[in-house]
């Protein structure tokens, strides 16, 4: 399989910003072909950045001393499909946490009565069901400090909603859950992409509540927590104003047809 993506953001920041860039596709060893540019530019000239790898994949930091126009250009085609993650026990442990938008310990009650007497596939299918079948799918209804609990009592969101809210239940039931960042070929309308990841069976499978686009296809670009670990731009210093996105995302040679009951790892 062959994806090409591509992610193009215009933002303005004031003096001294230092920002974060989460967009880059995660190298993996299981791709047979891994072609990329990341251009950067500021009044027509190249800004110097710095490669940093995360947990699960590539920070790109900039540091701007003055009020700028930055525009950042990515692009990557990637044939293959990537090997699996090992989980390390410390990531066992900080996946089945609490965290900031992914409260598991506030729903508790409700995992065990949704989900008391299910384990392993089963839960995470039953999970993935369930969120599907309780939230609505609203572009914009929610805000950037939303979490699991907010989502579940208002009952709609967008995918890192519908993500947070999957990942809270299945910590609950003590399944190491954590929230990946995609390109999801398919998505429609079309942006970057929020799923869910459970660790059964010695592996990470990825669930997407939202149904919006078959997960075979999905590229990482990172994973953590929750959306706090994950966010495709961030300021670390100083501010800015987004003022453009567009993010495309496609599969040459068609869309593979998606099953949401089986188990995908995402490559």
């Amino acid at each position: 399989m062959e994806r090409t993506v591509a992610a193009r953001m215009v933002f303005k920041t004031v003096a001294d910003t230092k920002t974060a860039l989460a967009i880059a596709v995660a190298r993996n060893a299981g791709y047979t072909s891994f072609e990329e540019s990341l251009t950067i530019t500021a009044g027509g000239r190249p800004v110097p950045f710095r490669e940093i790898d995360d947990h699960h994949g590539r920070i790109h930091y900039l540091e701007f001393a003055e009020p700028s126009e930055v525009t950042v250009e990515y692009a990557a085609t990637v044939a293959g499909r990537a090997v699996p993650e090992d989980a390390t026990l410390a990531e066992l442990i900080r996946y089945v946490r609490p965290s900031r938008y992914a409260e598991s310990d506030r729903l508790l009650p409700t995992a065990y009565a949704e989900f008391g007497g299910l384990h392993g596939g089963e839960l995470v299918q039953a999970v993935r069901n369930w969120v599907y079948g309780e939230l609505r799918y609203i572009s914009g209804s929610s805000r950037g400090t939303d979490g699991a609990v907010e989502t579940l009592l208002h009952r709609r969101g967008v995918c890192r909603d519908f993500a947070h809210l999957a990942i809270a239940l299945l910590r609950s039931k003590d399944v190491p859950a954590r929230l990946a960042a995609v390109y999801a070929p398919g998505l429609s309308p079309m942006d970057f992409h929020a799923v869910a990841e459970a660790h059964i069976n010695g592996a990470w499978h990825v669930i997407d509540p939202t149904g919006l686009a078959p997960r075979e296809s999905m590229l990482r670009i990172t994973a953590g927590r929750d959306s706090s670990d994950t966010a495709f731009l961030s300021t670390v210093g100083g501010s800015l104003t987004l003022n453009e996105l567009r993010v495309t995302a496609v599969v040459n040679g068609g869309l593979p047809v998606e099953d949401p009951a089986s188990l995908v790892v995402l490559g």
